[in-house]
């Protein structure tokens, strides 16, 4: 058996892009790796836009609350994906961090939503190539 590898999302307020990467990656890869989201400061609420545009693709964003980032939520995790705040993210040796550009949602129409979640797709489903071994036969 394989150990379940774990990804942290982090963007400013964990109410547009990173629970939208959290929400996707779920939805590859099950329970193959644990999925957690965190903003450096929260939102009271996922923005109503976000929620929609990710419901389109069948991704339940309705009950998630954004959440702070903590130093646990870093230290638990095997990859750190930050979006929009690399320099606020606290550094581990041994921990693997990337930064993905994106926009922030915030303020967005549903179409510009649209293109930032599919661009996500793309680059959680290289993660899910990445952590996720393909069985062979």
């Amino acid at each position: 058996m394989v150990p379940t590898r774990s990804v942290l999302f982090v963007c400013t307020h964990n109410a547009g892009r990173s629970p939208m990467a959290a929400g996707l990656l779920s939805a590859m890869a099950g329970e193959r790796i644990e999925v957690r989201s965190a903003g450096i400061t929260p939102a009271d609420a996922v923005d109503p836009t976000v929620v929609a545009a990710m419901a389109e693709v069948g991704v339940d964003l309705t009950a998630h609350a954004p959440k702070r980032l903590t130093m646990d939520a870093v230290g638990l995790s095997d990859v750190v994906v930050t979006m929009g705040c690399p320099d606020s993210c606290p550094f581990f040796p041994g921990i693997s961090y990337r930064d993905w550009v994106l926009p922030d949602p915030a303020g967005q129409d549903l179409d510009a939503i649209r293109a930032i979640r599919d661009h996500l797709h793309i680059l959680v489903e290289n993660i899910v190539a990445e952590l996720v071994p393909t069985p062979t036969h």
